[in-house]
């Protein structure tokens, strides 16, 4: 085998026997079946080919998965008669089972490492088959198209536009190297003679046909050439592996049969299952000989007679067509300048969103926000203590109010001809309080507080007492007022000056500071 330069197989240093005995694993494993014993070389190379596919779990991935780890590997973009490394083939099918790996539930799990050795060992044993042979993007391209599981039309659609030009023509000499490849495998499965490459078989497979288009070639589907006959048997053989048919085999006597089942069209009531036909097995007077027809499905009496009807009647068609019909002309590819535009414009506006978050996330910026609730708790501890403060205050001044009930109450006893002083208004100034200088340990506290304790032969301390508390709780509501506005334009000053010209302003929140400073100390 002719590959790559720098692309000799390793494996971990081993000899070239070992690696050898590696390589032909899994082709004794599919001697272990005893699948030569198949009469039919169509249905013995199907068989082979589907073993081949369940034990690489290849049935699990379809096209378009294969589309897709070809594309990320990077073979798209080369030539199909380029070769590739051993090292790229084995990069590239392990990422396949990985992918699958993911994808599958946990009730199925699968080795992707197991999966993904046993498929390079039979692909490089196809390659190996003829002589001179080397490895290609071509021959990856083809022999997984052909492995893998799906729909045949996805994958023969993937097939013609690898092999067709660009108006969507076939080629002929590139369909020559498609079957080249391609029939690598069932040389592999040692099904050569049945299904070997000579070079008349391009011809051969659309021998009237000057121009082949993409409808005429899945017409493969239906009517398959010669040297691909077991493509699409193989495909059936997959879609009826699980039908059940509840009726005995006419030669083996089993009670029921899976997968297809055969019914002689001269020998009345005769049926063989797939494992007896396919092995010749016949019994009484039915012979090899007899023309068979195959089932994929089970269809009661009932049912079959309801379906005479309906063609009868002109309700069913007849014949469905074997494939969807498709454009001839290939779809123009997109014109993405203006989308480069938009992906252009849409990277330049996500760099700057991505500035922008970087300038909101600024160090300096977040240490002063920081300060900023650190101040925002020390004002909201020195106001609860003002709170606590007026409680305290409001305690003291009942207490007052009792004692001066009490003097009050016992001075009317001791002299009950003395007039009671005259209440006066709140507002009104009184010139004889000013004859009266406040204590030193007034200092500092409101008009109305320092009247209330002035030194005035006319006063009317109940009273006095009274407003004085009102002026108390007054001043602390304002200040609780003041705190929430000033601690809001603070912040916003404090903003505006780190990020802009302007010089800040002599908000009320830094008056706000020098009053507590003043009532609490």
């Amino acid at each position: 085998m002719v590959m790559e330069e720098g692309g000799q197989r390793d494996r971990g240093g081993g000899t070239p026997a070992t690696v050898e005995a590696e390589r032909r694993q899994i082709l004794v494993e599919l001697g272990e079946q005893n699948l030569d014993a198949i009469c039919l070389s169509t249905y013995r190379t199907a068989c082979k080919l589907r073993f081949i596919q369940k034990r690489c779990n290849l049935h699990l991935i379809d096209i378009y998965n294969v589309i897709e780890a070809v594309r990320d590997a990077g073979l798209n973009a080369v030539e199909l008669n380029a070769g590739i490394s051993v090292t790229r083939l084995e990069n590239l099918v392990s990422a396949l089972f990985n992918q699958l790996s993911k994808r599958l539930p946990t009730t199925h799990t699968i080795d992707p490492r197991e999966s993904a050795a046993l498929l390079v060992e039979f692909l490089l044993a196809a390659i190996d088959s003829e002589p001179d042979s080397r490895l290609t993007v071509l021959s990856v391209k083809a022999m997984l198209a052909t492995l893998c599981g799906g729909k045949l039309v996805d994958k023969l659609r993937y097939v013609f536009s690898q092999v067709s030009n660009s108006s969507g023509v076939l080629v002929q000499s590139k369909f020559d190297d498609f079957l080249r490849e391609a029939l690598k495998l069932p040389t592999a499965a040692h099904e050569g003679p049945s299904f070997g490459y000579t070079h008349t078989l391009a011809r051969s497979c659309f021998p009237q046909q000057k121009r082949v288009m993409l409808n005429m070639f899945l017409d493969i589907v239906a009517d398959p050439p010669q040297c691909l006959v077991w493509l699409p048997l193989m495909h059936r053989m997959a879609n009826v592996e699980h039908v059940y048919h509840p009726v005995s085999c006419s030669y083996c006597r089993g009670n029921a049969m899976t997968g297809f089942r055969y019914r002689c069209l001269r020998c009345r009531g005769y049926q063989l299952c797939q494992n007896c036909f396919w092995r010749g097995n016949a019994s009484g007077s039915h012979s090899n000989q007899h023309q068979m027809k195959e089932h994929s499905s089970w269809k009661s009496s009932a049912t079959k007679l309801g379906r005479a009807l309906s063609r009868t009647l002109g309700c069913v068609s007849s014949r469905e067509p074997p494939h969807p019909i498709y454009p001839e002309e290939p779809e123009r590819t997109l014109n993405l300048s203006n989308i480069v535009e938009i992906l252009a414009e849409i990277k330049r506006l996500r760099v700057e969103h991505d500035a922008a978050c970087q300038a909101t996330t600024n160090p300096t910026l977040l240490a002063e926000l920081r300060l900023l609730r650190q101040r925002k708790d020390e004002l909201e501890q020195r106001m609860s203590s003002l709170q606590e403060s007026r409680r305290e205050l409001m305690v003291q001044l009942e207490g007052l109010m009792k004692l001066l009930k009490a003097q009050a109450a016992g001075s009317s006893h001791a002299s009950p001809s003395r007039p009671s002083p005259t209440v006066r208004s709140v507002g009104a100034a009184s010139p004889q309080a000013h004859m009266y200088p406040p204590q030193d340990s007034l200092a500092g506290v409101g008009g109305d507080v320092q009247e209330a304790f002035a030194q005035g032969p006319r006063r009317n301390l109940r009273n006095d007492l009274l407003v004085a508390a009102d002026s108390i709780t007054n001043t602390v509501s304002s200040l609780v007022k003041e705190l929430h506005s000033g601690m809001h334009t603070h912040i916003y000053c404090t903003y505006v000056h780190r990020h802009t010209s302007i010089k800040p302003c002599r908000c009320s929140f830094h008056i706000f500071e020098i009053t507590c400073a003043q009532v609490i100390f």
